[in-house]
């Protein structure tokens, strides 16, 4: 049985009404999570890693927490070119506060999320999105605007210093999970025409057609990226380190605000959760 494995893989399983699992779904209350899924699989959201011998992971990074938005019936039409492009702008200029240390490997930010990366099979260069993002606001670059919902997390991102990623939920087919990779699952990127498959031993998000999400938060797959047409997202925010937490938790908030001011509707909505070794699934409902 799969809640045997618990000792082994990191899974957490987003349940979709729409693929037939129910429409039970978790709250969450001052961090807490109520309520329990029937049939639903019992395994701790903990990140892991692999030695890359015959033994299973043994190294387990127990303060890993993800915030979770699942947001429903936005609007993510471009009505105005560059409309964003003032706050991404100013939210650069907010994140040089976590590349202070002229080292910029030194900095907190930077150094936890790549000692995070040496614990798990990596494509080499790879690095958290958040680095990359300050990289390149750190040499006076700026973040070009893409679609709405994609310039108002890369601000949230920036701004609080935390990785920030959003995915079609109407392109997820069946449950997504965060685990290690098999070696071999589809995997296409954006700017690519063929499929680039993750490493075994690799930790990313998959669904039932293939890997989403590469070396954690490092490259996405085309399949399930937000576009102008995206409907129903599914937002995560990621965090290795128990100091972060709090940082992670207002960013969560900061882009719930955010989203439901620009993009939601009457009808649109924006849901949190937060998955730990505590709370381990969540159900998104229709």
């Amino acid at each position: 049985m799969r809640q045997h494995l618990f000792e082994e893989i990191l899974e957490i399983f987003v349940w979709l009404q729409s693929v037939g699992f129910g429409c039970f779904c978790y709250t969450v209350e001052n961090g807490a999570c109520s309520g329990s899924a029937p049939g639903a699989y019992d395994v701790p959201a903990m990140l892991a890693h692999t030695e890359f011998s015959d033994a299973p992971f043994c190294v387990i990074v127990v303060h890993a927490k993800i915030g979770i938005l699942v947001c429903r019936g936005i609007n993510n039409q471009i009505e105005t070119e560059d409309k964003y492009a003032k706050y991404l702008k100013e939210s650069g200029q907010t994140a040089l506060q976590h590349v202070a240390d002229p080292e910029f490997a030194q900095n907190p930010v930077i150094r936890t999320w790549r000692d995070a990366f040496y614990k798990f099979r990596t494509k080499k260069g790879a690095r958290c999105s958040i680095e990359a993002m300050l990289k390149r606001v750190s040499k006076g670059g700026t973040i070009g605007c893409i679609n709405p919902l994609v310039d108002l997390y890369n601000g949230v991102s920036l701004r609080y210093g935390v990785p920030v990623g959003g995915e079609n939920i109407d392109a997820f087919q069946g449950d997504i999970c965060l685990t290690v990779a098999e070696g071999g699952e589809d995997f296409i990127t954006y700017g690519s025409d063929k499929s680039e498959p993750p490493y075994e031993g690799e930790v990313i998000y998959k669904d039932d057609a293939g890997a989403i999400c590469r070396c954690l938060n490092w490259r996405e797959s085309v399949r399930t990226m937000l576009t102008e047409d995206t409907v129903n997202a599914f937002m995560c925010i990621e965090t290795v380190s128990e100091e972060d937490v709090p940082r992670m938790l207002e960013a969560q908030a900061a882009l719930k605000k955010i989203i439901e001011k620009e993009l939601c509707s009457s009808t649109g909505s924006v849901t949190a959760h937060v998955l730990d070794r505590n709370c381990r699934e969540v159900v998104i409902e229709e």
